[in-house]
């Protein structure tokens, strides 16, 4: 079950590479043909074989021997890794269907972050749907915890976008009404603390090796992944742990 949870994240993996590069331009993710970004050749259907053929191709097209990004097989094999650990955390419950549309959607909102510096209403509306559907069948305890963590996700960063003065996007603001009413207030509120530690620590180390350049913008969507999955999936046991400290 294992090597088909990873089988299955790989080649999802490919597909929203493209959901993520093409919903934000408005562009059909099934039409046209996938092809180079450099000399437009049209990928033949072996060379869409998830990470296989980057190596089958030496990491080049195999039209004008441009390189390829590295990225495109590192985040295949990311969503087929973070696909097949998601039961070993949450176990082989309904909840287990929760993770792992949640990875879906962020994998899809890393690329458009990545890329765009964009994260699509699109996109957040379509999981919105499917995660309302997901709660009613495995719902938080108590249920209303859900709608408790939307309002709080939603108002929190609304107020720091609002303070910041457009330093926090609108999109990471709907964001977090999503993530909120998968996690809860509790968890919400630990996800964004976590997703902004991240964001600070790397940050800074991107700056200190001369990464990134100051007032340069960094896509916060990256972050808010880590520190969403780290709250959802250790979340109750790293408040414990800071509370066993306050005793």
């Amino acid at each position: 079950m294992a090597f088909l949870l990873i089988l299955y994240g790989v080649v999802l993996g490919s597909f929203f590479n493209v959901v993520g590069l093409r919903v934000p331009l408005k562009k059909s993710i099934v039409t046209p043909r996938s092809a180079c970004s450099f000399c437009g050749h049209q990928l033949k259907t072996f060379e869409l074989i998830p990470v296989i053929s980057y190596f089958l191709q030496g990491g080049k097209c195999r039209g004008c021997q441009s390189r390829i990004s590295p990225i495109y097989p590192i985040f295949e094999l990311l969503t087929g890794v973070l696909f097949m650990t998601a039961p070993l955390v949450i176990g082989w419950s309904g909840e287990l269907v929760v993770a792992l549309t949640l990875i879906s959607m962020f994998m899809i909102i890393i690329v458009s972050d990545i890329h765009y510096m964009l994260i699509p209403d699109k996109i957040l509306i379509w999981f919105a749907g499917i995660f309302l559907l997901e709660r009613i069948f495995w719902p938080l305890s108590p249920w209303w915890d859900s709608i408790i963590g939307a309002a709080s996700g939603f108002t929190l960063l609304l107020i720091i976008a609002l303070v910041s003065k457009g330093g926090m996007g609108g999109g990471d603001v709907k964001l977090y009404a999503v993530i909120g009413f998968i996690l809860g207030f509790k968890l919400v509120l630990l996800s964004f603390f976590l997703s902004t530690l991240y964001g600070a620590v790397i940050g800074g180390l991107a700056l200190l090796f001369k990464i990134v350049k100051r007032r340069q913008p960094i896509p916060f969507g990256p972050f808010i992944v880590a520190g969403t999955l780290t709250a959802y999936y250790w979340g109750s046991e790293l408040i414990n742990l800071y509370l066993s400290f306050l005793q």
